[in-house]
């Protein structure tokens, strides 16, 4: 079977105007394409935050005491057991 790729056409630049022009490979004429614009120095600023920087850190409530109660203890250790064996499977890949 012959593999497929997807072209993908990435450049870093710095613009000098509020306009660019784009140049399309001819295989993407009459395809929707994307075309994103992501200031690097804004992305190096967001490195190592987490999901609490974004929503803010109201409690300290652990997902334990958030959820107690809302298996019972047979289906709460059915699940745990589902959820590590679904974990190793993916570790095994």
């Amino acid at each position: 079977m012959r593999e497929k790729y997807v072209i993908m056409v990435r450049t870093i630049l710095t613009p000098e105007h509020t306009d660019i022009h784009l140049t399309i490979p001819e295989a993407y004429i009459g395809k929707p394409v994307e075309v994103t614009f992501l200031a690097l120095d804004e992305l190096e600023r967001q490195r190592g935050k987490t999901m609490n920087n974004f929503f803010g850190s109201k409690s300290k409530i652990r997902l334990s005491d958030k959820y107690r109660g809302v298996f019972s203890k047979d289906a709460g250790k059915s699940f745990k057991e589902h959820t590590q064996l679904m974990r190793e499977e993916w570790n095994n890949i």
